[in-house]
């Protein structure tokens, strides 16, 4: 049982030390009296005055025990002579022991308290255990060997007695404690807003949280539990994050807004606990990135695969089929059919996640109940009404309260819109976006970076990205945001905002029209941050997929910046597709084929590119020279490396690569002399008619296009 608080303790952010499971050896009978003196010490000056919120007198029972044992290694150092072996062996096991008391009481005095109230029988539990290992311990301890004075061994006689009588205490006081969370929690849960008083009361004189930072520091202990929370362990995550969503609105209910984290001028004060927050939220209970559809960017209840190979949602894929769209959202390619295809090995994965993490998945199994029915991961009725509660006060401080009070009010919104869609969707309804608008032009760098970055979590709600469209003037200030913003980071958000506002076939127009948005993402392509780079590489690929966009893209000098960016390996993939889509056009083929760097470029990723990548580039370098008339198709015929790249690809490349570069053969077949030769390399293409008879190798490729080849291999 003493192993069950050291596996407790592995829920901590720290893991316990490596002498919690290793007896010290080679020491001699001094030695390791000295070292077990020390530690016992340590433990009694550490935590005899020590005042515990829980488990005050489990605790002080452990300590005068530990208490006993330090004056009972004090008497045997001191008195110096030799230790029989199985006193030796008593003092190993009692190293150990000693290393499991400190673990427990380290735990109780950093934990939350919340935490620790859930946890009050457990807890007490693991007293109890310790409480019988010491009675086990000093059973076999050889007391007559040892020459113990008789007032020492009066005590360690008393001290045996009272430890194998001791049974498991639960303090009453603790226990109708943590009965009165539960009603207050079930209050929630039914609708019924706690009275603050009741709320004051239990917070504030039970708990002892005193103030804004001792709830802050509650509230990321318990967000921390839930990041290292094992899934078959009780409680659930969605109870936990029922804790979660309780503290956070008392915490601004009792003490309002003002944050002493929040500097105006821009700066954040050097916070550790503040640091922690931000990487909380980034892995707050993090559904599997493999586990979320590519459209809604949610939990995929039905995974289903499209003739791409793509896994999207059914109900998303559906959507955006019956919206008229006949390409993959995520690739831009054809889909040769629209009969999804589910994807059962990935459904019984999520399955078995969801079972791990306490998700009811099993409730959302049916396609009507996967619209709008999945109940984000981690959430719970508890957590839902005091989210809802906390929203309202946070945008009414949007609403009316101070600059310092709506920058944590942004910032708390920022936090809560990226835990599920429910967040997002009563956070907008309740008038959040007007509020988040106005605060995007505020000269404060970090009421704009939360503002920013609060829309583009809100925005991943579908129903949102209307809301937020429709607002006048929302779209320009983001844009503006993205164009001017204080922070780097705001930049980078604005342009992942646009990114997923563009989404919407209908809005992509509407972005590209918008003065400076493309111009700004061009340039944040250009000269961004890796992420950034990114975020602006996806959000101009799906304005390209948009063919009313293509003169807005030459315009603003995306052509240029997308040909740039293909010398960088995390946007190139991106990069390659954008301009197969914008090639598509005359226009667009035109203004390609003037990119001194361009063809190179689409080589260079054919040559060292990912699979993907390799699509990409031969189908821009298919559609350029299907486009771009006489010019360009001489221009990419004429490259000299192209042969060996195309010949490798015909025969290594994925599917569609090799359908793809097929058909750049046929366009090769229709060239005035029928047959090209590529000087430099020593290898020739023939390309005969689909009909000849030829006894060269002959290569069918999936329907596409027959290929004739005849290869000679130069000698190196």
């Amino acid at each position: 049982m003493a192993s069950a608080a050291i596996f407790s303790s592995l829920r901590r952010r720290r893991s316990p030390s490596l002498e919690a499971f290793l007896a010290p050896v080679d020491l001699s009978d001094v030695a390791l009296l000295e070292t077990l003196a020390v530690v016992a010490g340590e433990l009694v000056s550490s935590f005899s005055g020590r005042t515990m919120p829980f488990h005050r007198k489990n605790l002080r029972s452990l300590v005068r025990k530990i208490e006993v044992i330090f004056v009972l290694l004090e008497y045997l150092k001191d008195n110096g002579s030799k230790l029989p072996s199985t006193a030796i062996l008593c003092c190993k096991e009692l190293y150990l022991l000693l290393c499991r008391c400190k673990i427990l009481l380290d735990y109780c005095s950093q934990s939350s308290k919340l935490w620790l109230l859930l946890q009050n029988h457990s807890i007490s539990g693991h007293f109890h255990d310790l409480n019988q290992e010491i009675s086990t311990l000093l059973d076999v301890l050889p007391v007559r060997e040892l020459g113990f004075s008789d007032d020492v061994r009066e005590q360690v006689e008393l001290l045996r007695k009272q430890s194998r009588r001791a049974k498991v205490f639960i303090d009453g006081d603790d226990e109708a404690l943590r009965l009165r969370f539960f009603s207050l929690l079930s209050d929630f849960e039914m609708g019924r807003i706690p009275n603050p008083v009741d709320l004051y009361g239990f917070f504030v004189q039970k708990l002892g949280i005193y103030d804004v930072r001792n709830f802050r520091s509650e509230i990321e202990l318990l967000e921390e539990q839930i990041v290292n929370h094992d899934g078959d362990v009780e409680p659930t995550a969605m109870v936990l994050n029922g804790f979660v969503a309780v503290a956070r609105y008392c915490r601004f209910l009792l003490f309002g807004f003002e944050d002493d984290e929040v500097e105006f001028g821009g700066r954040h004060k050097k916070s550790t606990k503040g640091l922690i927050i931000r990487e909380i939220a980034d892995t707050f209970i993090t559904v599997p990135k493999d586990f979320c559809c590519p459209i809604s960017l949610d939990l995929m209840t039905d995974p289903v695969i499209v003739s791409t190979g793509q896994t999207y949602d059914r109900v998303s894929i559906m959507r955006w089929i019956e919206e008229g769209h006949c390409t993959c959202p995520k690739t831009g390619q054809l889909l040769v059919h629209k009969r999804p295809v589910p994807n059962r090995a990935l459904r019984n994965l999520i399955v078995q996640w969801c079972a791990a993490h306490g998700i009811p998945y099993d409730q959302l199994e049916s396609s009507e109940s996967c619209s709008d029915g999945f109940v984000a991961a981690s959430a719970s009725k508890a957590a839902i009404e005091a989210n809802k509660a906390t929203a309202g006060l946070l945008i009414e401080q949007l609403a009316h309260g101070s600059h310092g009070a709506k920058t944590v009010a942004a910032r708390e919104i920022r936090f809560l819109a990226k835990t599920g869609k429910e967040n997002r969707a009563y956070i907008a309804e309740a008038g959040a976006i007007p509020h988040l608008k106005t605060l995007l032009s505020s000269q404060n760098a970090v009421a704009q970076e939360n503002s920013v970055t609060a829309m583009l979590n809100l925005s991943i709600y579908d129903k949102n990205k209307s809301r937020i469209i429709d607002e006048v003037g929302c779209l320009g200030s983001i844009v503006d945001v993205l164009r001017f913003g204080h922070t780097t980071e705001a930049r980078e958000n604005a342009a992942a905002t646009l990114f997923s506002l563009s989404a919407v076939h209908d809005y992509k127009k509407r972005i590209a029209e918008e003065d400076g948005a493309v111009e700004a993402l061009a340039g944040l392509l250009t000269e961004g941050t890796p992420r950034g780079k990114k975020d602006a590489v996806t959000a101009l690929y799906n304005l390209s997929t948009h063919t009313d966009n293509c003169v807005r893209m030459l315009e603003s000098g995306a052509v240029t910046a997308l040909v740039a960016a293909l010398g960088f390996e995390g946007v190139a993939e991106e990069a390659a597709a954008a301009l197969a889509l914008i090639v598509r056009q005359p226009i667009g083929a035109t203004a390609v084929e003037k990119e001194e760097m361009a063809v190179a470029g689409l080589l260079g990723m054919m040559r060292c590119g990912t699979p993907r990548g390799k699509e990409n580039a031969v189908a821009a370098l298919l559609e350029l020279c299907r486009s771009g008339g006489k010019v360009a198709t001489e221009r990419v015929l004429k490259t000299p490396a192209l042969a060996g790249l195309l010949q490798t690809l015909l025969f290594t490349g994925t599917k569609r690569a090799r359908r793809k570069a097929a058909s750049l053969a046929r366009v090769f077949q229709r060239c005035e002399n029928g047959a090209l030769h590529f000087g430099g390399l020593g290898i020739g293409y023939a390309f005969a008619s689909n009909s000849a008879p030829s006894r060269d190798t002959h290569t069918s490729f999936a329907g596409d296009v027959t290929v004739q080849m005849s290869i000679s291999v130069p000698v190196l």
